[in-house]
């Protein structure tokens, strides 16, 4: 199948653009490859501190034998459900890899942080700059610099792109990351939403709403709706570096522990049969796209422009909200999962899951197959579904959908765009995610209210005083001001706004994730009220219009009103209150060289 010719467009675009820093990463790359492995490279002293603490039989074949080591670096944790059922993950890859003369080590873990348990809390603002302390740490994990390969354990929200990052630094190693799988499906989405819905109204009280989340969030394992958790492992199956299908496997079965053992085994293929496939090599602007529109086309989580921007930066490659909007205009929506859609993604799995939608997006011509991947057969290879048949692993090429509410064909897709839509105008750039959002509420004109903060959002909510059409503008919320936290907490009570009939919208330089759903939200809105954009200048009754059908956001003030108003700055009392506590303290550095949303927010440059 012919490639689509904005695809081509888009990714030439970006080749050119990035053909300078991806020059000089290749080169790096190349110098980091083309050295002798570490346990001859490094004096006597280094190698015996490196192996000082291996059985000793794995000790003879890395050092005398010179096997291949593999390193694995763990986002492992017991706090948080997605990650708990890696606990038992690396003693399965150390015997696997014993099985095929290798050893592997762990070396080192990143910290995990969950979104869900730090919403609307004050710990929410290290969420954001974790995502570069993962990478950090596992840049710490891998400068021991013995090692053939690398496997990176890890799930969740900031987790698996702080991995990503951090691995692309090392761009020399065979690279394979390995997911845990959703928990079982329990109490609905949709059913949870009303119930945060009710006790926004003060309808139901604590011992209700506890009951309800209780019900959703219950076992080990991700969540089950599709926000950047799930998303992130739809990317990564689109960029070649799973097991093919090994996303939404459901932990603590043979069939995901079989798929551990192979994500040993396919990293060491890699390695002994001297297959040209390491991780700065995949992830090249082909990839990079596919990423994008896998995301696209399953209506995946905003973060993404945020985290794939600064992925992308990792390794040499420059992507902006341009590309993602014009892919947008054309990748069709293939999935409705929520919060699209009322499936979780378990049954999202059961109706086709990740090889349906990489199939279906091959074969439209909308991803590149010509890329390299860390399986032999290339992204093909990723259009079949694992499955064990008695004790063997085997692939089952994706058929028919198993329910067209959930998933469809690239021929009668759910939408011909992507649902993702790029907001331009006199209050900044920003993004909103329309796939969720009801097509008579694509455009909202409204007077403005302006918060400084969350919290005082539902002082007005509580007090009525948002009981009308009403432009909710929330600032002081981007990556300079406090480390751009999610703001879930303002979905409830804006919904039912909007349950009310009001038009409601939401503007703000803060994020809203994967869980942004039917309320039109423009987040993400850049450069930041804090560094001197335009959110810093609108006042309290200015009409905003918010036109995701035209993709503009526009306070409707005079032009020359709009260039003579002053901007406000962040009250001295919110300021502090963002820099200590909770560890903020140590964020400062971050929060101060935070690039912009769209410049994915990076700290390091």
């Amino acid at each position: 199948m012919k490639l689509h010719e904005t695809v081509t467009a888009v990714t030439e675009r970006i080749r050119a653009r990035s053909a300078e820093s991806r020059s000089a990463y290749l080169a790096r790359l190349d110098a980091m490859a083309g050295r002798q492995p570490g346990a001859e490279r490094m004096g006597c002293a280094n190698v015996a501190h490196a192996f000082a603490g291996m059985p000793s039989n794995d000790k003879f074949k890395v050092v005398a034998e010179k096997a291949p080591n593999i390193g694995i670096v763990t986002a492992y944790n017991d706090m948080l459900s997605a990650h708990t059922p890696m606990q038992a993950y690396p003693d399965l890859i150390k015997a696997e890899a014993r099985k095929l003369g290798a050893t592997a080590q762990v070396a080192g873990g990143v910290p995990a942080m969950c979104d869900g348990v730090t919403q609307g809390t004050p710990g929410m603002e290290l969420s954001l700059f974790s995502r570069d302390v993962i990478a950090m740490a596992t840049a710490v994990a891998l400068s021991h610099d013995v090692f053939d390969a690398a496997l990176m354990l890890g799930v969740c929200d900031k987790i698996v792109p702080g991995l990503l990052i951090g691995a692309l630094q090392f761009g020399h190693l065979p690279t394979v990351f390995v997911p845990a799988g959703p928990m079982p499906s329990g109490l609905s989405n949709n059913a949870k939403s009303k119930v945060r819905e009710q006790a926004a109204q003060g309808l139901v009280g604590r011992p209700e709403l506890l009951e309800a989340e209780s019900a959703a969030y219950h076992s080990a394992g991700t969540c089950t709706f599709y926000g950047t958790a799930n998303s992130n492992q739809m990317l990564l199956e689109a960029m070649g570096l799973h097991v093919p299908g090994t996303a939404f496997v459901a932990p603590g079965g043979a069939l995901r522990d079989e798929l551990t053992r192979e994500a040993a085994r396919t990293v060491l293929g890699i390695t002994y049969k001297k297959r040209f496939a390491p991780i700065g090599r995949v992830v090249d602007e082909r990839a990079i796209v596919n990423a994008m529109v896998a995301l696209l086309a399953t209506g995946g989580s905003t973060n993404h422009l945020i985290h794939w921007v600064a992925v992308a930066h990792s390794a040499g490659i420059v992507i902006d909200w341009d590309d993602f909007s014009a892919l947008s205009d054309v990748v069709p929506t293939l999935a409705k999962v929520y919060p699209n859609g009322s499936a979780d993604v378990n049954q999202f799995q059961a109706a086709g899951g990740t090889g349906y939608i990489i199939r279906e997006l091959l074969d439209a011509g909308f991803m590149h197959e010509d890329v390299i991947t860390v399986r032999p057969g290339g992204l093909r290879e990723f259009t079949a579904e694992p499955a064990l048949v008695g004790d063997v692993l085997r692939w089952e090429v994706a058929g028919a959908s198993k329910d067209e509410g959930i998933v469809r064909p690239a021929g009668a897709p759910f939408s011909a765009t992507g649902g993702l839509k790029l907001l331009q105008g006199n209050l900044g750039r920003s993004v909103i995610k329309v796939s969720a959002v009801p097509e008579d509420r694509h455009v909202i004109e409204a007077p403005a209210r302006v918060f400084d903060s969350q919290e005082a959002l539902h002082v007005a909510f509580n007090a009525g005083e948002l009981n009308r059409d009403v432009v909710c503008v929330v600032r002081w919320q981007g990556p300079q001001a406090n480390g751009m936290p999610e703001l879930h907490k303002l979905t409830p009570p804006l919904a039912v706004l909007q349950g009310k009939g009001y038009k409601v919208a939401l503007v703000t330089d803060g994020r809203m994730s994967g869980a942004s759903g039917k309320v039109p939200a423009a987040i993400h809105v850049s450069p930041e009220a804090v560094a001197g954009g335009p959110l810093a200048k609108i006042v309290d009754g200015d009409l905003v219009r918010l036109d995701a059908v035209a993709g503009t956001l526009q306070a409707l003030v005079a032009d020359d009103v709009w260039a003579e108003r002053p901007f406000a700055t962040i009250p001295e009392s919110q300021r502090a209150a963002n820099a200590v506590g909770m560890g903020r303290e140590l964020f400062t550095g971050m929060r101060r060289s935070a690039k912009t949303a769209e410049e994915g927010a990076l700290s390091w440059m």
